[in-house]
């Protein structure tokens, strides 16, 4: 049908649309130019006409259309007014930061720490009644056992549960050291076990640590497969020497310390090696790097 009004096509549901909208601004419902804006949509939306080839109900689209328009321009006005004046990511930031952020008092820790307080109680165990009651030593050889599995698992719990933490990084490594230099300096003060032996083991451990350190601008030294067959061990062949066997059992555990020894100095001899490696693939990068720069 032709000649029919604006309005009238509009139909009396954009009219109520149109009335909706500036009642809304008169009442306040609809903050400030959000309001105008809702009332305009509305009011065009109304207004648009539906003519003879226009689909039915598109002075409905119209109003629709005005209506989810003025929902999209409200929604940051609205985000803005629930968040406040630090605006809508900040506070997500935050909280996210604060629930990715492991904290210190977590199962991995403790068990670096349970190692830490354990060496203390291992040497005064090793020690008690001249170092040579076989109770004694039975108990102390409980102490190194309880800090060698704590040390299997603390690790990979931080990892597997993203409980890594600085405290983590730092405790470790010397709950492990002080544990296996403890029990070393005690078997050889006791006359079980050969200075020399300790001397070389706690010379490797602390030669690699150091060379750790003097390289870690270049890169990360990884674990080899080498370097934890010879912490699994020398831990055997030092829990072996903590007990007091005798017989055939005696006999092996010098054969598994000997091992050891070997594993020791061959994984260190190869810690070396990729130290110097990786030493000089990082100075050449960092010469081409200049290189290109300058060029």
């Amino acid at each position: 049908m032709t000649g029919v009004p604006a309005s009238a096509a509009g139909g009396p549901s954009g009219a109520r649309r149109a009335g909706a909208g500036a009642a809304s601004a008169a009442s306040g419902k609809v903050p400030g130019a959000a309001a105008g804006r809702a009332a305009a949509r509305s009011a065009e939306g109304g207004a648009t006409g539906a003519g003879p080839g226009a689909p039915a109900g598109a002075g409905h689209g119209g109003a629709a259309s005005g209506e989810a328009g003025t929902g999209v321009d409200e929604a940051p006005e609205s985000v803005d007014d629930a968040q406040g004046e630090d605006g809508p990511g900040r506070g997500g930031k935050l909280a996210a930061a604060a629930v990715n952020q492991a904290s210190v008092w977590n199962i991995a820790n403790l068990l670096t720490m349970l190692r830490l307080v354990l060496v203390p109680a291992f040497v005064a165990l090793m020690l008690a009644d001249g170092g040579y009651d076989p109770a004694w030593r039975s108990l102390a050889w409980a102490a190194f056992a309880i800090a060698m599995i704590t040390d299997l698992f603390d690790g990979h719990l931080a990892r597997a549960y993203n409980l890594v933490t600085d405290f983590g990084k730092i405790a470790d490594p010397i709950a492990d050291k002080a544990i296996m230099g403890a029990a070393l300096i005690c078997l050889s003060a006791l006359g079980d076990l050969p200075w020399w032996v300790t001397g070389v083991i706690l010379g490797r451990e602390l030669g690699i640590t150091l060379l750790r350190f003097l390289v870690i601008r270049y890169g990360v030294i990884p674990a080899s497969r080498g370097g934890k067959l010879k912490t699994l061990t020398q831990g055997v062949a030092v829990g072996m020497y903590v007990l007091a066997l005798t017989g055939w059992l005696a006999t092996l555990r010098w054969w598994v310390m000997a091992a050891a020894v070997v594993l020791t100095v061959v994984t260190g001899l190869d810690y070396v090696k990729q130290a110097i490696v990786l030493r000089r693939r990082g100075i050449a990068e960092r010469k081409a790097a200049l290189e290109e720069k300058e060029a």
